[in-house]
């Protein structure tokens, strides 16, 4: 059994309310939810913005420009942590954070809790993307090769990205979820453990990556290059993006913004990373070998229609009990249209 950490945040607590939610299939009635009316004007009807980031780190929290964006409009940013993407969306459940960033898994988890979310904005792929997250053993493990993982014990946190990276991880070598043993932990609270060779395989990204790696106690059977997710998203709450919608163009423009800034300056970006994220220079320099600032992608119908079928996968291959409509968790087109830049409504 291994000893977990506390982690002093909110968000590791609350993923029991998740949990329950999911396994006792709530659902709020999306029926009326899926055609959002086109606000007259674009509205900012809120004074605080309550963000939501995750432990690996947020270069749009450290670089501080939503809050001097809104500063002159009198609204105030607060920021919380999340241990991982489903303990985030559960802040936003119960109605603690706004806006927050996951992959394209924690969405589709709330959804099917019943969490009344709606999509923002979402992330462009690139030629690095998938390098950093890695299906790993300790340097000792018996294992050669990722087709030896059937029967394994493998951690990572249920309802993550990494839950529909192992699904076509193993969907690529023709095995299935109920091949492998889930333990489900949060990578921040399985680092050390695996670290000390206590865990068997584990699923990880950077910056935890990079830092197994700096202490040589790390071996990759797999990385997710080339499994299709459709990448990162930005989701609020839909009541919040109903009344501000103002306020979701401001972020998008900002994240837009932020992205072209971090990719033309790389070396400030690893700065702010060392100093904010209390990470070594060299582990850092792993982080950004495998990282390039992309920029968004909105809402357009093709993205919408990977999303889906990612949903459809999981319900398909028995991880989620019944098929949900990503539909239900969008604003109108027209609305998109309001908030988005043109360029990235590809």
């Amino acid at each position: 059994m291994i000893k977990r950490r506390r982690f002093l945040n909110f968000a590791t607590s609350s993923l029991c309310g998740f949990s329950m939610a999911y396994l006792l299939g709530s659902c709020s009635d999306q029926s009326q939810q899926n055609v959002t009316k086109s606000p007259n004007s674009l509205d900012i009807k809120t004074k605080v913005l309550r963000m939501g980031y995750q432990s690996a780190g947020d270069l749009f929290r450290n670089r501080r420009v939503l809050e001097q964006r809104l500063e002159p409009l009198g609204i105030k940013v607060e920021w919380a942590q999340f241990a991982q993407g489903p303990q985030l969306m559960e802040g936003m459940r119960v109605g603690k954070i706004d806006v927050g960033s996951v992959g394209e898994t924690p969405p589709i988890f709330a959804q099917v809790a019943g969490s009344n979310l709606v999509y923002v904005v979402g992330t462009q792929r690139t030629a690095t993307t998938g390098t950093s997250s890695v299906i790993a053993v300790p340097p000792e493990s018996p294992l050669k090769k990722f087709e030896e993982i059937k029967g394994q014990e493998v951690y990572f946190q249920k309802g993550s990205a990494s839950h529909y990276f192992i699904l076509r991880a193993l969907q690529s070598i023709g095995l299935t979820i109920k091949d492998i043993k889930i333990k489900s932990l949060p990578t921040i609270e399985a680092r050390g453990a695996f670290l000390e060779g206590k865990i068997p395989v584990w699923m990880t990204g950077d910056p935890h990556y990079a830092i197994a790696e700096k202490m040589g106690r790390i071996r990759v059977l797999k990385d997710s290059v080339g499994l299709d997710s459709p990448g990162a998203y930005y989701i609020s709450d839909r009541k919040f993006a109903e009344e501000n919608p103002g306020l979701l163009k401001i972020i998008i423009e900002e994240l837009h913004a932020l992205d072209k800034w971090a990719e033309g300056n790389r070396d400030e970006v690893a700065k702010l990373m060392i100093t904010e994220q209390k990470l070594d220079q060299d582990v850092v320099a792993r982080v950004m070998s495998r990282r390039t600032f992309a920029g968004r992608r909105g809402l357009s119908p093709a993205l919408i229609a990977e999303q889906q079928r990612v949903a459809d996968l999981f319900f398909q291959e028995g991880v989620i009990p019944k098929k949900i409509n990503i539909q239900e968790a969008l604003l109108s087109p027209d609305l998109y249209a309001a908030i988005t830049p043109p360029e990235i409504m590809v």
